[in-house]
């Protein structure tokens, strides 16, 4: 009767946790924390809390699902609270919850659990915060884990699933410095859900750093109107103020970059030749940035045409 009551809670808590995404914080923890409960009382907290002498293969199999779903909706929870160290706890109690589970054998069961979406947030969430190798290291799991369901009957293919391959898409434009399609990614329908747009602002943030850095080694100067679509801002003082916050110059209506110490006249034929074979070797990375630069900026440009 006990394991009954603690299902029938289990279910009712799950209930009002997925009927509810946008409840506080504060009220989806407290529920989660009565499912922990409840999955303590059925045995199945954790994956080898379950002893096989008291349930059947098929009750197990229903508990370590509830148990998902719990840990899911915790994280979900969790990155929509912006807590980052809290949704990472949570990706690591799936886990083994992930490997136990036999994979989905059709849409209804694809359904009912959000692995793919979990896992898409992690990726990004490690892209936000430049862990390259972890990132990478999980998309070298993700891909064993294909290679296994296309040999069964499972169909996932990674870049065409929307949960995993729009981070997958944006690490790849981020590294090729294609920061038009990730804006464009991030403003467009492409979002997959609501939970990653918490990322954008992010991101935003970092693109900005890689294309200011990318214009002072690009260029001297660059008119004020041009800076502000160049770094997706909404204003002219916007653009003010963040030169300021980059040590640039503002005069004029235009944005004077400071100069790069290879361009500090020095004294002596030896240091004029050391001046000259620094400027030789940095022209490649100077063409990369101008190349850059003009590509996002004629982005920019063209979707403050369309707005």
């Amino acid at each position: 009767m006990a394991t009954a009551a603690a299902d029938r809670n289990l279910q009712g808590i799950l209930k009002q946790l997925h009927s509810n995404p946008h409840m506080a914080y504060g009220e989806a923890s407290s529920l989660l924390s009565k499912a922990k409960i409840a999955l303590l009382k059925l045995h199945a907290l954790t994956p080898s809390s379950a002893p096989a002498a008291t349930s059947s293969s098929a009750e197990q199999q229903q508990r370590l699902a509830l148990a998902r779903d719990v840990y899911e909706a915790g994280a979900l929870a969790s990155i929509r609270a912006r807590d980052a160290d809290g949704f990472t706890r949570y990706v690591a109690q799936l886990q083994p919850f992930y490997e136990l589970l036999p994979p989905a054998a059709n849409a209804t069961e694809a359904a009912s659990s959000q692995r793919n979406k979990v896992t898409g947030l992690y990726l990004l969430l490690l892209l936000t915060q430049g862990r390259y190798a972890e990132f990478h290291s999980e998309l070298e799991t993700l891909a064993c884990r294909e290679q296994q369901l296309l040999q069964g009957s499972g169909t996932v293919e990674i870049e065409n699933d929307r949960f995993l391959g729009y981070p997958i898409k944006l690490e790849r434009w981020l590294m090729e410095g294609s920061y038009d399609r990730v804006w464009k990614a991030m403003k467009s329908r492409e979002v997959p859900s609501e939970e990653y747009g918490v990322f954008s602002e992010i991101l935003t943030s970092q693109i900005r750093s890689e294309i200011a850095s990318s214009s002072e080694r690009a260029y001297p100067s660059l008119p004020l109107s041009s800076t502000k679509s160049l770094l997706f801002l909404d204003s002219e003082g916007a653009v003010v103020d963040f030169a300021r916050s980059r040590g640039w110059a503002v005069r004029d209506g235009h944005i004077y970059f400071p100069a790069s110490s290879n361009a500090i006249a020095a004294a002596g034929s030896d240091a004029a030749a050391a001046a000259a074979a620094a400027e030789l070797s940095n022209e490649d990375e100077k063409d990369f940035s101008q190349a850059v630069i003009e590509n996002t900026l004629g982005y920019a440009r063209e979707l403050e045409t369309i707005v």
